[in-house]
């Protein structure tokens, strides 16, 4: 089924990827309002009517690059329970959906791009993204911290550590380009994103252990707590 309620055909989900694919790169280069529909089904090389068909209508489109994992990838919580997971297990998922994706990295810097432009030029998606991706995603952290400190409910110190922690790989995201001039090896290859992956985990635990010992200022004698 498509978003307009209509059975795809046998060639339709590749048509469709076809012109998500199309949308994504003319969204990210002109912002919602400067592309039309003829523009995106050219690029898709495929004819306007299956806009309509495939996603009702330009805004509907729009809606289901921000909707789909493949084309606005990241961290996506649902299904896990973080209270059944230890921190570092539950950290190590969050810093894992936030750079894998970068392994394609085209995709990732054209998602940047439309997330940026829709900020600049707001339809009400960067809401939305902000509501059904990003809050989660906190929440999740958020959760897993609390247990970890045995709190019932956070405090600013725990949302705190959790924009931390994230704002670690989503700055992947959003200083990618400036990563590839400094040094571009760093995020050069899979192998590299996976020693970023546990850099950044074990930086996080260093984050926690600091909060740790501030909390309690007795674990300043304990050992350090090993990522």
């Amino acid at each position: 089924m498509n978003e307009t309620g209509k059975p795809l055909r046998s060639d339709g989900e590749h048509a469709r990827r076809r012109l998500l694919s199309a949308a994504l790169v003319l969204f990210a280069r002109h912002g919602y309002a400067k592309t039309s529909v003829r523009a995106i089904a050219d690029a898709a090389q495929t004819n306007v009517a299956s806009i309509s068909y495939y996603f009702g209508d330009k805004q509907g489109l729009y809606r289901a690059i921000f909707d789909d994992p493949e084309f606005n990838p990241g961290f996506d919580p649902h299904g896990l329970d973080p209270t059944q997971l230890g921190l570092k297990e539950a950290i190590s998922l969050l810093i894992r959906g936030l750079v894998e994706p970068l392994k394609s990295a085209e995709q990732v810097l054209l998602c940047m791009k439309l997330h940026f432009r829709e900020m600049v030029e707001p339809t009400g998606m960067w809401e939305a993204e902000i509501e059904n991706n990003i809050k989660p995603a906190h929440a999740f952290l958020v959760a897993a911290l609390c247990r970890h400190f045995g709190l019932v409910e956070a405090d600013d110190e725990i949302h705190r550590l959790a924009l931390e922690i994230s704002g670690m790989a989503i700055m992947l995201h959003v200083g990618h380009d400036v990563i590839r001039a400094v040094r571009p090896g760093l995020i050069a290859s899979a192998q590299a994103l996976d020693e970023y992956h546990e850099r950044l985990l074990a930086y996080a635990m260093a984050l926690v252990g600091y909060e740790q010992r501030r909390r309690d200022p007795g674990a300043a004698d304990q050992p350090p707590l090993l990522p």
